[in-house]
């Protein structure tokens, strides 16, 4: 209820362009109209002084007194206006009149002014007067007044012929801005109709056009947020169903197992029994183990924290945590240039998740035949272009080229991991997908003299850093 209280995206890009231009408009149809007021007034008063001078100029000195020389007919054509009434009186220095009408008292001029306009009230009546004082060569004052209504009449129709059209045009400016904004937001209500009718499992991108770059970037921003969420729960999905159907084989096996030990009565038949739901419990939990370092690498789609680390004391760390493992397997773990500081950038759970999971590979699979125990090296080599190589080669069956890229595909598993049952084909998929997370190259070949397999992590060269953060970075 709320939001359908509040007004509308149109009804607000309108009033925000609307309410700018009325006021534009008012303030200029007012300086429109006090302009024009003064000038139509200026042109009145202009035509007042005339007159005022032209009687003004029909005073005469005969004897000792002043006298008004015009005759009536030549003051009623002095006096003629078809539409406004004009009164004059022609005064004496002590006030008295000479010539024209008594009612006319404009207010006294000031010292030094020769005339100057009023507005006055004669008999109930307004009239605009002018006041004219002459000096020379006798001293006699000069009144005309006349009334108001042309001068109200024609500032009325200047206003009108300006405020009439500017009114029509504004009225038709914001009918044709309303059908505007209403044509350009249609793609957004077309976008917002597309997401509300969307079901909660229809995550395709939304195919609506846009008349605007900004309603492009929504629609594109929406898709993007699609394309993740499905992306998202997609991975969720396969998470589940992996998990599903990975421990179901491990735990019906312990399942079994302990069903049969419990039907014996034989202690040394419980002993195998119990030592098979171990070995098959380890199973389990490398399995899901593997599973959640895969979900992991997933959700870390956006790029983890890196940071410049020792990648020699990475390998020291790894290598002497598997030495228990590789000692009861008999393997011959070893490494090599560990012997000087050799700094990556990178991030150190996902270096040793990626380490962990290929010397689990080799201990596996490394083995050149099934009385000899695997001999796997792990090695460290700076080249010349500062790129660092990390390596982990082992004396195994190895595998072929052309299976190389599918090995890097979750599930998927050599000739030897499906003859000896182990594993799920998650360890080289984990290792590709961090070392994408790391900025790093990973690659399968065959060892030295084409016997085992060897795999590459390329580390691409650190620029120089000031000796303060190198220092930091080796301790």
């Amino acid at each position: 209820m709320i939001e359908e209280s509040k007004p509308s995206l149109r009804t607000r890009v309108l009033q925000h362009v609307m309410w700018p231009l009325a006021l534009t408009w008012l303030f200029g149809t007012t300086v429109a109209a006090v302009t024009a007021n003064l000038f139509t007034q200026q042109a009145f008063d202009r035509a007042l002084l005339d007159d005022a001078y032209s009687v003004a100029a029909n005073v005469r000195q005969e004897d000792s007194d002043l006298a008004l020389v015009l005759t009536p007919r030549e003051v009623s054509a002095v006096l003629f206006d078809q539409v406004e009434t004009v009164l004059f009186a022609v005064t004496r220095p002590d006030g008295s009149l000479l010539a024209g009408h008594a009612g006319l008292h404009p207010p006294t001029l000031p010292g030094g002014v020769d005339y100057a306009f009023s507005d006055i009230s004669v008999q109930g009546r307004d009239f605009r007067a002018v006041t004219l004082k002459r000096q020379q060569p006798f001293a006699f004052d000069v009144v005309m007044a006349q009334t108001t209504r042309s001068r109200s009449a024609l500032l009325n129709r200047l206003l009108l012929y300006s405020i009439g059209p500017q009114m029509l045009l504004l009225l038709v400016l914001a009918w044709w801005l309303r059908r505007a904004i209403k044509n350009d937001l249609q793609p957004l209500a077309q976008l917002q109709q597309a997401v509300d009718q969307r079901d909660a499992s229809d995550l395709t991108p939304v195919a609506v056009g846009a008349s605007t770059r900004d309603l492009a970037r929504l629609r594109n921003a929406i898709n993007s947020l699609l394309q993740r969420l499905q992306a998202s729960i997609q991975a969720q999905r396969e998470f589940a169903g992996n998990v599903a159907h990975e421990l179901r084989t491990p735990l019906a096996g312990i399942r079994a197992l302990a069903d049969y030990g419990l039907a014996q009565q034989s202690p040394e038949v419980w002993r195998e029994q119990l030592q098979r739901i171990a070995a098959s419990q380890t199973r389990a939990s490398h399995l899901v183990d593997q599973l959640l370092a895969m979900a992991l690498a997933d959700e870390t789609g956006a790029q983890p924290q890196m940071a410049p680390l020792r990648l020699d004391q990475v390998v020291r760390n790894t290598v002497l945590r598997h030495l228990a493992r590789a000692d009861a397997a008999s393997a011959d773990l070893g490494a090599s240039g560990l012997d000087t500081a050799v700094i990556v950038v990178g991030n150190e759970a996902l270096l040793e998740g990626a380490l962990d999971n290929l010397v689990d590979n080799a201990l596996r699979y490394g083995r050149s035949s099934e009385s000899e125990g695997a001999r796997i090296t792990v090695a460290l080599n700076v080249q010349d272009d500062g790129r660092v190589v990390l390596s982990v080669t082992d004396e195994g069956p190895g595998i072929p080229p052309e299976a190389a890229q599918r090995l890097l595909q979750r599930w998927a598993q050599g000739a030897a991991g499906e003859q000896l049952g182990q594993g799920a084909g998650l360890g080289l998929a984990i290792v590709s997908r961090y070392a994408q997370l790391m900025g790093a190259e990973f690659a399968l070949d065959s060892g030295p003299s084409h016997l085992g397999l060897q795999a590459r992590l390329v580390f691409p060269a650190v620029s120089p850093s000031p000796r303060g953060e190198r220092e930091q970075v080796s301790s």
